[in-house]
Formats: structure tokens, sequence, C-alpha cells
């Protein structure tokens, strides 16, 4: 089983926003070989968030993270990926996208975290998680139609696919543009993750401009 990424005991020494010239790959961030065909519009910049719901990382990182994706500029599309890596964590995507599925996801994702973290259920068998969305408005028998559905274990194996591309050993991790993977033992913390995101961000844009 692989294990999440630990977050790094030293910090980067970031305040405040970074500029692009100021990250380093392979001291900030990673830089695929092959980059990942993203899935927006040629004129957006694509941010992945790759995360797992039973990662005590990801969760803390939540509130951080939240908080800088409603600060994005209009240039950048935001895409949420489950992670894969077999046994539970299949089992949290395929209630991810079960949820998008029947139009959820969006009031339960925090809630979801919170469940497992905070009140200790592991949400990992489907009578719990149908029991679970039917909090939400729909019915625990629809809720299980969509955890067995064929589009659900279709978006399961995409995102097995695109995790193996971006080269993902661990989460939480931001990959930008299909190309520069931060993860918090890169940025130096879950905190600063954000800040490197944003210089890399900045980065494609001039890229792009030139």
């Amino acid at each position: 089983m692989f294990k999440t990424l630990m977050v790094a005991v030293a910090g980067l020494g970031l305040s405040g926003l970074v500029a692009a010239q100021q990250v380093v790959e392979g001291q900030h961030y990673e830089a695929l070989d092959e980059a990942v065909e993203t899935r927006v519009d040629a004129d957006m910049i694509e941010v992945t968030e790759v995360f797992w719901y039973g990662c005590p990382h990801c969760n803390r990182l939540q509130p951080t993270l939240n908080a800088w994706l409603e600060e994005l500029d209009d240039d950048v599309a935001v895409i949420h990926m489950p992670a894969t890596m077999g046994g539970d964590w299949n089992k949290h995507a395929a209630a991810y996208y079960a949820a998008e599925e029947l139009g959820i996801r969006e009031d339960l994702h925090a809630d979801f975290f919170a469940a497992i973290h905070d009140q200790g259920r592991a949400l990992t068998d489907d009578d719990d998680i149908a029991d679970f969305f039917s909090d939400y408005g729909v019915s625990e028998d629809e809720a299980r139609q969509a955890l067995g559905s064929f589009g659900v274990r279709s978006q399961v194996n995409q995102a097995h696919s695109r995790m193996r591309a971006m080269q993902l050993m661990g989460v939480p991790a931001l990959v930008i543009d299909g190309r520069y993977v931060v993860s918090p033992s890169s940025a130096g913390s879950l905190e600063n993750m954000p800040q490197v995101a944003d210089a890399l961000i900045d980065m494609v844009r001039e890229e792009r401009s030139q």
C-alpha cells in the first residue's frame, strides 16, 4: 500500500506570494517528463487537486486550499481528482464520482472528510456510504446504483490512469497545466502548496505569452 506523502519538517521560509522566478524545479516542484493531457479549454490553466478522503494531510489542507481556490483568477480551472491506489482509496474515489453523478458532490464533499476524520467513520462499505448519501436528498437505492454504475467505474479507472501518468506516489498533490507537480514535501509544508502553485500558474501564463 502506498503511503501518503509526509510533510517536510523544514519549511522553505516562503512568505506572501512567491514569484515564478523564485521556484526551482526539483526543489519546490517536480516537472513531468511527459505532460498529461489537460481537460480544460485551451485558453485555461488547469489545476488538478489529487486527494484521498482518508488522508489526514488532505483533510488538513482543505481550509487553506478552499480559501485559495476562491481567489484564483478566471483563467484558472480546477479539477478535483480522487486518488486511486486500491482498496479504501478506490472505494472513496467511487463515492466521489457517485456523488458527482447524483448531483450532490458539492454539498457533501467537506462533510465526507469530516465524517472520516472528525467522527471516526470509515465510509468504505457501500451500505455505509449509501446511508451517508441519504442525508443529501437521494435514496439509499439510488446511492448504491450510482456506486456500482458503469460510469463511476469508468471514471475511477480514468483517474487511476491519470494518476499513473502524473507519476504520483502519494497525496495531497497539485498538478499545474498537466506538467508541474506540487507536494507537501516539495513545497515544504501543506500551507506552502498554494503559494508554489500560484508561482507555477504565473510561469505558465508567462510561457504562453511568449
